[in-house]
């Protein structure tokens, strides 16, 4: 078990220990075009659903090679071992700092810093007498959404599942990490479930007539958030969105994540967020986000 003793803000996050420390990897694994990035955080606390890490190798290249920053990642599942929280990350390899830790082999070291900002609440904190959850994932953003179905789980919380991709290449994890879970599919290239959005099946299910009783709790690209946000909105249904910007920091001193409010001002998706109520919030399609 964890040594760690994780210490909570009044908002239900699970605090960070200071200073970057090094975790080691136990397992890379591929699952379609994605990876799944193991590794044994043996001082860390165990994370809430919704948290990131700021991640990085310890190899980095020759001088002047990058990656210059670390990259942030949502945890994809988290549970407590001996020696310590083992950590697993759900990754795509689209540039230089995701590719080397797409390279991580098993005893290599992955550099870490987090679990940082604010996690997923529960139903009937975002909405008073809901009682289930939908939680709605597109592409590398099913990752949080695996953690805190499991979150759910342990909850008695009904729950129904909507996961959606691009294409084939660019899908992965519903097997490692929805495995016990009935999961509605979609894809648009159509190799899985129902061709076309992921949004397509929400619009359906918020039809229905003991919706308003849940939660929808969104993560993926900006147009998939915007077109939940938008569903949501119309329906009257609240709504979580687990939101993404280019964070340097994970601090909330760079102010690279500013993310502007409804009413009024920014919010640093890194302290603030990344989790985000759909109605604080006049669109999902924030410049910098996505990939």
């Amino acid at each position: 078990m964890s040594t760690a003793s994780p210490s909570s803000a009044p908002d239900g996050r699970v605090l960070a220990p200071f200073g970057r420390r090094r975790c080691e990897v136990v397992a890379n694994i591929v699952t379609g075009g994605y990876r799944i990035v193991s590794a044994l955080d043996e001082s860390g606390p165990e994370p809430a659903a919704g948290q990131f890490y700021m991640l990085a190798t310890e190899r980095w290249g020759g001088d002047g090679a990058r990656p210059y920053l670390p990259r942030a990642f949502s945890v994809a599942m988290a549970e407590a071992v001996d020696g310590g929280v083992r950590l697993d990350f759900l990754l795509e390899a689209i540039g230089p700092g995701t590719e080397r830790l797409a390279e991580l082999e098993a005893g290599e070291g992955l550099l870490v810093t987090g679990p940082l900002g604010r996690p997923f609440s529960a139903p009937a904190d975002v909405a008073p007498g809901a009682a289930g959850a939908i939680l709605v994932g597109g592409g590398i953003g099913i990752a949080p959404l695996a953690i805190l179905r499991r979150q759910l789980a342990r909850q008695a919380i009904p729950q129904r599942i909507l996961l959606g991709f691009r294409d084939e290449a660019h899908s992965g994890g519903v097997q490692e990490l929805f495995s016990c879970e009935e999961v509605r599919l979609a894809s648009e290239d159509g190799h899985a479930g129902h061709r076309g959005y992921v949004t397509d099946l929400l619009s359906v299910m918020l039809a229905g007539d003991t919706v308003d009783t849940a939660v929808v709790y969104a993560c993926g690209p900006p147009a998939m958030l915007e077109a939940v946000r938008l569903l949501c909105d119309e329906r009257g249904i609240a709504a979580e969105l687990a939101m993404e910007t280019p964070m340097a920091c994970g601090f909330g001193s760079c102010f690279g994540c500013a993310v502007p409010l409804a009413a009024g001002g920014y919010m640093r998706l890194c302290v603030d967020g990344p989790i985000v109520r759909a109605d604080a919030i006049t669109t999902a399609l924030v410049e910098g986000s996505g990939h």
